[in-house]
């Protein structure tokens, strides 16, 4: 065989080994993304906050007991990139999205400013999921107010 075959040979199976990886990756996070939909609500968090409208990514978050759980949409990772709880966070402010905003997170969405030691975070999520939110973060967990109830 000549040089110039086998360089091309390499070079179209080295195209199909790049192409066959994105492919997978993208079955991946849409597996990943249909799964993390059934059952939770779309949220877009923000950690760093320097930066007027920057900083969102979209996800899908989970209520798992005293916890948030929110899984970015596009991550490999098999556990949440956050788990916020809910006994050391306080609802700082809310506002409405400025134009920008609104492209980066679910329709409709209002943003809650939470504060926790060490960190500010953002969320941004429609009305309906923000009045269970809400809700969650407002109500004790049933053992502190029937210590029988959580056994």
């Amino acid at each position: 065989m000549s040089p110039s075959i086998l360089l091309l040979a390499l070079v179209l199976g080295s195209a199909v080994v790049v192409v066959l990886a994105v492919l997978g990756g993208l079955l991946l996070a849409r597996r990943r993304l249909g799964k993390l939909k059934a059952g939770g609500i779309e949220v877009a968090l923000r950690v760093h906050r320097g930066e007027p409208g920057r900083g969102w990514h979209l996800g899908v978050a989970h209520y798992h007991g005293e916890e948030f759980a929110w899984y970015r949409a596009l991550s490999l990772r098999s556990g949440p990139d956050w788990a916020l709880n809910r006994g050391d966070m306080e609802i700082a402010a809310r506002r409405s999205p400025s134009t920008a905003e609104t492209y980066t997170m679910p329709a409709g969405s209002l943003v809650v400013h939470l504060s926790r030691p060490g960190d500010d975070i953002e969320i941004a999520m429609g009305n309906d999921a923000l009045t269970g939110f809400l809700s969650w973060m407002e109500s004790a967990p049933p053992s502190s107010v029937a210590p029988w109830a959580g056994h």
